[in-house]
């Protein structure tokens, strides 16, 4: 069996690299550069290639004969898409990474926008989406970010071919680009002094842990269907127990101060934390676990995974 993972490198795909190499699979991985490919997977025998994302030829070269499975990480774009369609028709199981941020509630507010939205709990995947966006738009962007996903899910179901799009919460776990642990293990990590969480900790933002979204790869390569199917953890933690398992994972013995509200409008605020949410963000993954998905672990504790990588970067940053 062998995989193909564009953006290799990150948290979702090294998640899935390692997984995969676990099971016996023989995996290739693309990124732009072989420093940012963790000493884990090499030592586990998963093949780095410079390849960029744009360079469908090279990919095309890499896919070679087949491929059981392909992830792509890095398809912002429709055209990302449509240009790799040839390479994708020799693979058993193409799998697209997309995002939740797509949805649209009934007011026309989302996750990228000025109002916070209020979706239905749990939140299934034939929610209305937001409108695709067109060809020309940035998707790296506030504004631009959610349609163009779109575009790129609809690029990818109406080709014909059996691709799974995955549309995964707030991913965290090792070898996240912007881990949203560590504001937090950097303060526990100098000293036991009170942290403030705003809205008393009590907001839910449903989280997506690496290995989850891996688990549920894993499922689908064995089952190619055109198909949209959440990624989310199993559990769906306040903000408050999210910021008390990090401490466990550090041996942090601090207290919580928990506060109404925010002191100040911005993100800087005292209290201010990356998992608020004025109203529950809850995925529904039951489509998942109907396909034989089961979940590597709940993520209130696979985020201390995460935090414990946070910390050994830190600490090896302050020896160097």
């Amino acid at each position: 069996m062998r995989a193909v993972i564009l953006g290799g490198a990150g948290a979702i795909g090294g998640a899935t690299a390692a997984r995969l190499a676990d099971a016996g699979w023989r995996v290739d991985v693309t990124g732009r550069s072989p420093e940012h490919m963790p000493h884990e997977l090499r030592d586990a025998g998963i093949r780095f290639h410079r390849i960029d994302r744009s360079d469908t030829a090279a990919i095309e070269r890499l896919i070679g004969t087949g491929a059981e499975l392909l992830v792509d990480l890095l398809a912002y774009r429709a055209d990302d898409v449509r240009a790799l369609l040839p390479a994708l028709s020799s693979v058993r199981s193409p799998v697209i990474i997309s995002s939740r941020a797509v949805y649209v509630d009934a007011q026309g507010n989302h996750i990228n926008g000025d109002r916070p939205p209020r979706f239905p709990t749990p939140l299934p995947e034939s929610n209305p989406t937001l409108p695709p966006a067109a060809d020309d738009a940035d998707p790296h962007t506030r504004e631009g970010y959610a349609p163009c996903k779109v575009a790129v899910e609809l690029a990818a179901l109406d080709s014909g071919l059996p691709v799974t799009v995955i549309r995964p919460s707030k991913v965290h776990g090792p070898w996240a680009r912007n881990a949203r642990t560590t504001t937090f293990v950097e303060r526990m990590l100098r000293g036991t002094e009170p942290i403030a969480l705003a809205g008393l900790g009590a907001s839910v933002d449903h989280l997506t842990a690496a290995a989850n979204t891996a688990a549920l790869i894993e499922t689908v390569a064995g089952m190619p269907g055109a198909r949209v199917v959440h990624s989310a953890d199993p559990d769906a933690p306040t903000a408050r127990r999210i910021v008390r398992a990090i401490g466990d994972a550090l041996g942090w013995r601090g207290e919580l101060e928990l506060l109404e509200a925010t002191e100040a409008g911005d993100d800087a605020a005292r209290g201010a934390h990356p998992w608020a949410a004025p109203n529950p963000i809850v995925l529904d993954t039951s489509a998942a676990l109907a396909l034989g998905y089961r979940p590597a672990a709940l993520g209130i504790d696979l985020i201390k995974d995460e935090a414990r990588w946070v910390a050994a970067r830190l600490r090896a940053a302050q020896r160097r």
